[in-house]
């Protein structure tokens, strides 16, 4: 549930949010022509794109690059609330912004593979920033075009100026560039997650029912059958090759609730996750 969502446009377009919602929240990030900059205020979250995944904390940032997002806002004992500060950037904004010529560091950076979603390393020079942002959503009447603009242009060169790995500037290279994936990739790379295969698709950016046409004629299988074998495989292995408790080997292979997990474990292999365990260390 949302429970505040303040914005700033510039050149008709949404650039600067801050929203507060009641967690656990899951909000879809559909970004064809778009990036992104997400900082965790209070709260944490745990953010996928098609073949990754990041953990958000609070004070933390990240940088998506165009595609597909889902951000699983996670309910906390430390928190009611989650709070976060999204910076858009789009391509047009930026030329306007730098007046059609962009700076180097949104040209070509050599040797550097980016990746979809980059995490900011948190530092007080960003924590000052953000600080700043809240300032003027408290005190929006101080906010105008030249200011928005301005602030725009220093998350960007806070952005690349704190880069020591030079990994940045590859994101912000390519950041309307999507990147290029297999739907086996995608589907080997979310396994484990829990995600709905709505959720799937939508990282894919296709329907439901593409999604599915699509996964039986990779697998031949329904996706629904393939993933419960699969996390089954895995659960298997870690209850007789660890000594996690057996609710902790659920969730970690994807599965929300550990009754639902123990009765699938009874039909595929005859026995409780607890008697198989046993059975197999006393063989």
């Amino acid at each position: 549930m949302v429970k505040e969502h303040l914005q700033f446009t510039l050149f008709e377009k949404g650039i600067f949010e801050r929203v507060v919602l009641k967690p656990p929240m899951k909000a879809p990030g559909i970004m064809h022509n778009e990036a992104c900059f997400l900082y965790a205020v209070e709260g944490e979250s745990k953010v996928f794109s098609a073949v990754s995944d990041i953990m958000l904390r609070t004070e933390e940032a990240v940088v998506m690059k165009c595609g597909n997002y889902l951000n699983d806002w996670l309910e906390t004992t430390e928190q009611s609330f989650c709070q976060a500060i999204a910076i858009h950037f789009y391509p047009d904004v930026l030329k306007k912004l730098y007046d059609k010529e962009l700076p180097e560091f949104f040209k070509s950076v050599k040797d550097i593979q980016p990746t979809c979603i980059e995490k900011v390393k948190s530092s007080r020079l960003l924590k000052n920033y953000i600080n700043s942002l809240q300032f003027y959503f408290e005190n929006p009447d101080l906010v105008n075009d030249e200011l928005l603009k301005l602030k725009l242009k220093e998350i960007i060169l806070l952005l690349v100026n704190t880069d020591k790995s030079g990994s940045m500037k590859g994101l912000l290279a390519s950041l309307f560039t999507p990147t290029e994936y297999s739907f086996k990739e995608l589907v080997e790379a979310n396994i484990y997650n829990n995600l709905s295969l709505d959720e799937l698709a939508l990282l894919h950016g296709v329907s439901l029912s593409s999604f599915k046409r699509e996964f039986n004629k990779v697998y031949k299988e329904s996706p629904g059958r393939y993933f419960k074998r699969r996390k089954l495989e895995r659960a298997a292995k870690l209850i007789i090759s660890t000594n996690e408790r057996i609710g902790e080997i659920a969730f970690n292979c994807g599965f929300s609730e550990v009754a639902h997990f123990s009765n699938s474990f009874q039909d595929q292999f005859g026995c409780s996750p607890t008697a198989y365990r046993v059975s197999q260390n006393n063989n």
